[in-house]
């Protein structure tokens, strides 16, 4: 019968399951457009035997009962001497085709295994290339697990309409083609339309019920969508949710989910056993019908005995594949919405592209000029307006200011996460927009105020940068940022692993392996992002002297949260609603006794409290 398997790790779509002949059809014109590129030729001999092999399957589940039937023709007539070597043969005819009919798709399945997997992996690594080069804001505004499904969808999708289409439906249609054909020549033709009657009807009454049952699949999955958003959220903020004692809360929700959830599946669960049901009667009708008129031409001497015997399993045979009608059709439709959706990504363009003629980066010292850059963020009303200064080769800026006023779009900006709306950010004379992401991004460093890391390796962490370093240069890198002892003070030294994140490390601990990170990369700019602002004031000063390190002989834009860690900075700029309130060195701005001087005060009146 149909069969259907639901549970948590294998729901469909996000949005739901929708129907097309259109959809269908590009789907298929893209399958099999990916059989046909060159990554693929050195797989097409299998596909070939695959196919082959398939065919040569079905010719033998058509003639296996013939066989049968014959045989049991010979016992019917009580040929007991003459007819024992051929009933022996017919036999063995009838033994050796039905194993060959159960075990060519097994040896189908070894051909086209490496077709197969070679396919998805082109799929999911193009789609996944695609995603990674797409622009800062598409992935601020998209969960990483809902991509992640998508590109998992859209390689699988591949797979099913491979092995459903041209190794299930096809080549069913095929043998009922032939079973039709041998039945209407050696049985009879009222038979063979008997055969496809039931047939039809079996699979008219298998699309119509299967119809019905996509909005339960759908409902079924956006509640599954909804369970697993709700479990990444909870186990994804573990700390948040332990420091606010809200476990109790977290598992009322996950149960609340997963009721809804279970709700929908039972509904799903009814819906499958009607069909079974159902397509169960269709099949017994139809084999009913067709062993009467057989029985009945047996019992008139049109049919031998056997005869009777060979339109039944002929007939059975047929069956066994459209088993999974309800469910190949459900699925093959569904493998078109996520090749369709996988097809939506990889024709998303980046908001922010390298221009065709970009040029890499040439570095010359490593000057930043930012010259009337605005911006502003999508659905908001504030951003920069008018932000001009310059950063001289080799020298140390400071970026102050109020939360919100634009410090890290500034960052960004640079970075080329954004394009700006209005004027032009340049190093060394280039304009960034003139220039590849990948050669800019390549002469900057970041050690933000959370740095992040991979659940690896301190090797492999601080390595990211240059991944064939060797150990000698990576311990000389965590030196430098004051990482050395810690390391060496390890069980496991450099194969420690830090955790999801970084969470086994502390996060003064974390804040040097970023350090490390970038000092690997030695980059012509240095950009820190409140680099120290969460840590307390004795991790602070040590990671302080792992950042002035890191600073020598480069230039270094640094955004702080605390004053005290631009002090002695060649310039700073302090910046206020979107624009630069004012400028100058540490002592130049306290004598100007505005808003920097204040923000001084501020805090220096909060220490001696402290």
């Amino acid at each position: 019968m149909s069969s259907g398997h639901h549970s948590l790790s294998h729901s469909n779509t996000d949005d739901g399951i929708a129907s097309g002949d259109g959809r269908l059809g590009s789907a298929l014109v893209r399958v099999f457009a990916l059989l046909s590129r060159d990554a693929l030729k050195r797989q097409r001999p299998l596909m070939a035997l695959a196919v082959i092999v398939t065919l040569i399957a079905k010719v033998f589940a058509v003639a296996s009962p013939v066989f049968f039937g014959d045989a049991v023709n010979i016992v019917a007539a009580n040929a007991a001497k003459s007819g024992a070597g051929a009933l022996v043969m017919l036999l063995a005819l009838w033994a050796i085709s039905r194993v060959l009919a159960s075990a060519l798709p097994q040896l189908r399945t070894m051909f086209f295994a490496p077709v197969s997997q070679e396919a998805q992996r082109l799929i999911a690594v193009e789609a996944f290339d695609h995603a990674s080069h797409l622009s800062l804001q598409f992935h601020l505004t998209r969960r990483a697990g809902a991509l992640n499904r998508i590109i998992e969808r859209g390689a699988a999708a591949i797979d099913f309409l491979l092995r459903f289409l041209v190794f299930n439906i096809v080549p069913t249609l095929i043998e009922l083609a032939m079973a039709a054909a041998l039945l209407a020549v050696r049985y009879g033709v009222s038979i063979a339309l008997l055969a496809v009657a039931t047939v039809a009807v079996y699979a008219g009454f298998t699309f119509w019920v299967t119809e019905l049952r996509v909005k339960q699949r759908r409902e079924m999955n956006e509640t599954d969508s909804e369970l697993r958003a709700s479990i990444m959220d909870s186990l994804g903020n573990f700390e948040t949710v332990k420091a606010f004692a809200a476990e109790d809360r977290e598992t009322r929700r996950f149960s609340d989910n997963l009721g809804r959830y279970n709700q929908k599946y039972i509904a799903v669960v009814r819906s499958l056993s009607f069909l079974n049901a159902g397509q169960e009667v269709v099949m017994t009708s139809g084999l009913f019908a067709v062993a009467m008129v057989a029985g009945f031409g047996a019992l008139s001497g049109k049919l031998a005995v056997g005869d009777m015997a060979a339109v039944v399993l002929i007939l059975m045979n047929i069956f066994r594949p459209l088993n999974i009608l309800g469910f190949a059709w459900r699925e093959i439709k569904q493998g078109a919405v996520d090749l369709e959706k996988l097809d939506g990504l990889m024709k998303m363009q980046s908001k922010v592209a390298d221009a065709p003629d970009a040029e890499s980066l040439v570095i010359d010292g490593g000057q930043v000029q930012f010259e009337h850059v605005a911006f502003t963020h999508e659905g908001r009303n504030n951003g920069l307006n008018d932000i001009s200064f310059e950063v001289e080769a080799g020298s140390r800026i400071g970026i102050a200011g109020p939360s919100g006023a634009g410090k890290s779009t500034i960052l960004r900006l640079l970075f080329r996460f954004y394009d700006p709306d209005r004027g032009r950010i340049l190093i060394d004379g280039q304009d960034l927009r003139d220039v590849t992401q990948k050669s800019l991004r390549e002469a900057l460093a970041l050690v933000p105020q959370d740095v992040a890391l991979f659940n690896d390796t301190l090797r492999a962490n601080i390595a990211y940068a240059i991944p064939e370093a060797n150990d000698a240069q990576i311990m000389e890198v965590a030196q430098r940022a004051h990482l050395g002892d810690f390391i060496n003070a390890l069980p496991m030294g450099l194969d420690t692993r830090v955790g999801e994140r970084g969470l086994k490390l502390s996060g003064g601990e974390k804040q040097r392996v970023g350090i490390a990170r970038a000092i690997m990369k030695d980059p012509a700019i240095l950009v820190l992002d409140e680099a120290t602002s969460s840590l307390d004031s004795e991790t602070e000063r040590e990671v302080q002297d792992a950042l002035n390190e890191a600073a020598q002989g480069r230039t270094t834009i640094t955004i702080a949260h605390r004053l005290s860690t631009i002090a002695d900075a060649d310039q700073i700029i302090v910046v206020d609603q979107g624009r630069i309130a004012e400028s100058g060195t540490h002592n130049e701005l306290l004598a100007r006794n505005g808003l920097y001087a204040r923000m001084w005060q501020r805090q220096a009146e909060n220490i001696d409290a402290a």
